[in-house]
């Protein structure tokens, strides 16, 4: 059985208040509908400052997501670690986990959009320590002992109720990001499939005598939208996910290695090159796919469409994958 995942970034363009107060109601009623029919995973993100009204508070989110549902699992992928107070975090994961039963995943990054240290004050050239400093001391926090911190002796409650601690994974596409994971112990989420840093990841296991397992991301792991009639959803809601991939573009550089990447300046672009694809029910399952990320809401993506495309693989493509 694949993975099935609801992904939710709650972008629309333009919006007001009211707007954006139905598409929030309606990600938790959209998550509560896939927690009742098998869906194993809601997938949301961070980022700040952006026009589009991108989410920036994935905890608070995940929280809701929590208090709508009751199995489904919420993968943050990925927090920007270096604009989070450590301390504070420490607390907010533990809540969370309490309020779960451990049904929260981390992922922490760097990120890679200066503008965003820029609007928090913190300064882009320390990220990589900063990041450090974060991870370690979430894993002393959650002992729910005493520690040093920054000269002073702390100590955080409550204890998370996940043993050892709540699923934390290093996320990036370097080899900092990789030596980082294997240094502490913690697991590693490649941001693109990089079998080769895979590889570095292990090797660096050996090296400092830590354990850990890597969760990476397919070759292929397209964002799927199911319609009944492709030509005609790409013909009117195309304009959403080419939003979404130019303003993803905007934010890549060269370096950055990311599974939702696209070069696509038109629809019919966007279309041809894969990285977002409408389906029919039948078309998705015939895609054999060992995960499947539905983007219901993608781009400003109407909230009827996304409700449409919803029910149709939770009504015909999970049954089919089940057979």
């Amino acid at each position: 059985m694949p993975v099935t995942v609801v992904r939710f970034n709650l972008v629309e363009p333009g919006a007001g208040p009211a707007s954006l107060r139905a598409r929030y109601q309606t990600a938790l009623e959209m998550a509560a509908y896939a927690d009742e029919h098998g869906i194993t995973t809601v997938q949301t993100e961070e980022h700040h400052g952006v026009a589009n009204n991108w989410l920036p508070s994935p905890f608070a989110f995940a929280g809701a997501v929590f208090g709508a549902t009751r199995k489904i699992a919420v993968t943050v992928s990925a927090i920007i670690g270096p604009l989070h107070d450590p301390l504070r975090l420490a607390e907010e994961i533990a809540v969370l986990d309490l309020l779960s039963g451990g049904r929260l995943v981390t992922v922490a990054g760097i990120g890679y959009r200066p503008e965003e240290y820029a609007q928090f004050d913190v300064d882009w050239k320390r990220r990589g320590k900063l990041q450090d400093e974060l991870l370690e001391t979430l894993l002393k926090a959650w002992t729910g002992e005493e520690f040093e911190y920054r000269g002073r002796t702390v100590r955080v409650t409550p204890r998370p109720c996940t043993d050892p601690h709540p699923l934390l994974l290093v996320g990036g596409s370097s080899q900092a990001a990789a030596r980082r994971a294997a240094r502490l112990g913690l697991p590693f989420f490649p941001s693109a499939h990089l079998p080769e840093l895979e590889a570095y990841y292990k090797e660096r296991l050996v090296e400092y005598g830590t354990e850990g397992w890597t969760m990476m991301p397919a070759a292929e792991t397209p964002l799927l939208h199911i319609a009944e009639d492709p030509d005609r959803a790409w013909e009117t809601y195309g304009s959403c996910f080419l939003h979404e991939a130019r303003t993803y573009a905007s934010w890549q550089s060269g370096d950055i290695r990311s599974a939702v990447r696209s070069g696509a300046t038109t629809v019919d672009e966007l279309r041809a090159e894969g990285v977002y694809r409408i389906l029919t029910p039948a078309e998705c399952v015939a895609q054999g796919l060992d995960n499947l990320v539905l983007h219901p809401l993608a781009g400003g993506m109407p909230l009827e469409e996304g409700w449409r495309s919803l029910r149709l693989f939770a009504q015909e493509v999970l049954p089919a994958l089940t057979d």
